[in-house]
């Protein structure tokens, strides 16, 4: 199991969290799929709860923050200096949303939208380190940004987290972005009826046992299975209508 229980470096997908219109059904829909357990109700922070993977933390899920928003996953990036950080989102032409708040003693929040609008956070890890289980089924595998400029994207997100490009061979523009020799996540276009903007990738034993039982839950299919070099992947969409990717392994060689 890969874990980790220290801050994630700058500049890493640390931490996911999703805004729900109905908590209790989305906690339900979402501990069934990925075999999540769930942290106390916590109304001290606005009943924000932590998915627990095997007792580690897999993701966050809360009530949406504005009456009548679209329920969506939200990818944080790590920062050690989240003022700085926003500080780098203005001058390179992005808005912050949210500005730093610190929650409790867990560490630090921002929410940001690149110039195309895109959104994303920053999390600035107090106590609360971001994810500790990741990699495997019930857990986050990937994030990657579908944008209308992928070329204009990579240079905001260089100038914000000194990210570093390379090009998927074969995958019409995507590339990698990482800060030092292992990829982190991904960027490029968009596709006629995909998802735009951030995506959260999560690992599943059965890519189409998932898509049945997202289908079973309400949620729809808007990428069908496909079997590529990374493994066996479809995008779906939730019962609520949140976008999700789910990632099967590949078979051992």
């Amino acid at each position: 199991m890969p874990t980790r229980d220290t801050p994630w470096p700058d500049g890493t997908p640390c931490w996911i969290d999703y805004g729900a219109p109905d908590v209790p059904a989305a906690k339900a829909f979402y501990g069934e799929l990925l075999g999540w357990n769930w942290t106390e109700d916590s109304p001290e922070f606005g009943g924000y709860v932590n998915a627990l993977k095997d007792g580690r933390q897999a993701a966050g899920l809360g009530p949406l923050m504005e009456p009548g928003a679209s329920p969506s996953w939200t990818t944080y990036f790590a920062t050690s200096d989240a003022a700085a950080t926003c500080d780098r989102i203005r001058a390179a032409g992005g808005t912050v949303v949210v500005e730093p708040m610190e929650v409790g003693p867990m560490g630090t929040m921002v929410v940001a939208r690149d110039p195309q609008g895109n959104q994303f956070g920053l999390w600035q890890a107090g106590t609360h380190t971001g994810v500790q289980v990741h990699g495997e089924p019930g857990s986050l595998v990937w994030n990657d940004a579908a944008v209308d400029d992928p070329a204009a994207a990579r240079d905001f997100y260089a100038a914000v987290f000194d990210f570093t490009y390379e090009e998927v061979p074969g995958a019409e523009g995507y590339t990698t972005f990482a800060t030092g020799d292992r990829p982190l996540g991904g960027l490029g276009g968009t596709s006629p009826g995909a998802p735009k903007g951030w995506a959260t990738c999560f690992g599943v034993a059965s890519t189409d046992d998932t898509v049945a039982a997202v289908e079973a839950a309400g949620g729809k299919v808007i990428m069908a299975p496909m079997d590529t070099k990374f493994g066996r992947f479809a995008v779906l969409t939730d019962p609520w209508g949140a976008a999700l990717t789910v990632m099967q392994e590949p078979p051992a060689a």
